[in-house]
C-alpha cells in the first residue's frame, strides 16, 4: 500500500462514515500523512458496505467523464490488492448481459481486454453480452482488512453519532462527509440523496464456482450471481426510495428463482444468510469542497450501487481537494 508521507501541511481531519468510502477515504488521508480521526456510529460489518456483493462495476451510479477517472483509478487499485491474498480481492471471469439494445456499456472503455459473447452463451432472450474479467471483493474481510491498515496508519476510530457539524468545530481542521444516505442530512443542503433498496442471499459455495454472472435487465428483475471464495451472494432489487429493511421471503424466493434458471448449477446449495442494503443514491456523485462552515468540510456520499466501485477514486479525489484548500 502506499507509504506515509508528510503533506505539506498536515491537517486534523475527521471523517465521517466507516463504510468502505469512509475507509478507504480515512486509508488515502493518512497515507498523505494527515491526522486522521473516523466518527461512526456503525462498525464496518453493519454498514451497508457489507451487503454488496461485491464487483466492479458503475452499478446505479453517475456516468460521466468525472466518474470514469474515480472508477479508473478504482479498478487499478483493487487490480493491485488481489496480489495480496489477505484483501479478500481476487480477479474473476464473468459475463455481464444485455438482454435489452442500447444497454450502457461505457464502462468497457476502462476494462481491458472484455469480449463479446458469442449468441449461445447468452441466456434465453438476451440480446448481447460481454465477457471481462474483474475485481470481486469479499466484503467481510475485506473491510476487516482495510481498517486494520487504517488504524497501522494512526487512524483514530470513534464510535459515535455526529447530528450537527458545529459539534467537531476546534476538534478538527477538516471534516468529510462520508455518511452515505445521511450525508445530505449532515450537510442540511442537500435533499436529493435517496435509497435504493437491496436484498440479496448468501449461498455455501460447496461447488466452487468461479465465473459471475450479471443481467440487470432480467424478466422479473435484477439478478446477478457473484461467486467469492466461501460464498455466493445472488441478487437481487432496486427498488428506488424503499426504506424497508426488513427481509422479504416472497423475494427472496424469486431472486433464488432467476438466478437458478440463470445458473442451474445454484440447485440446492445451502442457504447462509438473507441480507438487505439500503444503497446511498444521488442523480450525481456529490464530491467537492462544500462552502458556509466554519472550517472546510468536503462532501463525498451519492454513490449508488458502485460505493466499492468508486471507493479508492473518491478517496484520491478527496486527497487532492484536500491539497488545493489552503
Amino acid at each position: 500500500m502506499t507509504a506515509q508521507q508528510q503533506p505539506a501541511e498536515a491537517r486534523r481531519i475527521t471523517v465521517i462514515g466507516a463504510g468502505v468510502i469512509g475507509l478507504s477515504t480515512a486509508h488515502e488521508l493518512a497515507s498523505a500523512g494527515h491526522r486522521v480521526t473516523v466518527i461512526t456510529d456503525q462498525d464496518p460489518l453493519e454498514t451497508v458496505s457489507a451487503v454488496a456483493a461485491a464487483i466492479w462495476f458503475p452499478y446505479h451510479s453517475e456516468n460521466s467523464p468525472a466518474a470514469d477517472l474515480l472508477l479508473a483509478r478504482s479498478l487499478a487499485r483493487f487490480e493491485e490488492l488481489a496480489s495480496i491474498p489477505e484483501t479478500g480481492v481476487d480477479l474473476r471471469s464473468g459475463l455481464n448481459v444485455d438482454h435489452l439494445p442500447g444497454a450502457d456499456r461505457s464502462w468497457t472503455r476502462i476494462v481491458a481486454k472484455t469480449i463479446e459473447a458469442p449468441k449461445a452463451d447468452l441466456p434465453e432472450g438476451a440480446h448481447a453480452g460481454v465477457y471481462a474479467r474483474l475485481p470481486i471483493i469479499d466484503m467481510t474481510t475485506y473491510l476487516l482488512w482495510l481498517r486494520n491498515e487504517a488504524e497501522a496508519l494512526g487512524v483514530v476510530f470513534i464510535h459515535g453519532t455526529v447530528m450537527d457539524l458545529r459539534e467537531l468545530q476546534g476538534g478538527a481542521d477538516l471534516v468529510v462527509i462520508a455518511g452515505g444516505l445521511r450525508g445530505g442530512q449532515l450537510l442540511g443542503d442537500d435533499e436529493s440523496v435517496y435509497p435504493i433498496r437491496g436484498q440479496v442471499v448468501r449461498l455455501a459455495n460447496t461447488k466452487k464456482l468461479t465465473d459471475w454472472l450479471c443481467d440487470d435487465d432480467y424478466p422479473g428483475g435484477v439478478s446477478y450471481i457473484i461467486p467469492r471464495r466461501e460464498d455466493i451472494i445472488v441478487g437481487g432489487t432496486d427498488t428506488a426510495n424503499d426504506w424497508n429493511r426488513e427481509v422479504e421471503p416472497d423475494t427472496a424466493a424469486a431472486i433464488l428463482r432467476r438466478a437458478t434458471e440463470l445458473v442451474p448449477e445454484l440447485e440446492g446449495l445451502e442457504v447462509l444468510e438473507h441480507k438487505v442494503g439500503l444503497r446511498p443514491a444521488r442523480d450525481a456523485i456529490r464530491l467537492e469542497r462544500v462552502a458556509g462552515h466554519q472550517f472546510p468540510v468536503i462532501a463525498a456520499y451519492g454513490h449508488g450501487g458502485a460505493g466499492v466501485t468508486l471507493s479508492w477514486g473518491t478517496a484520491q479525489r478527496v486527497v487532492e481537494l484536500v491539497g488545493e484548500i489552503h
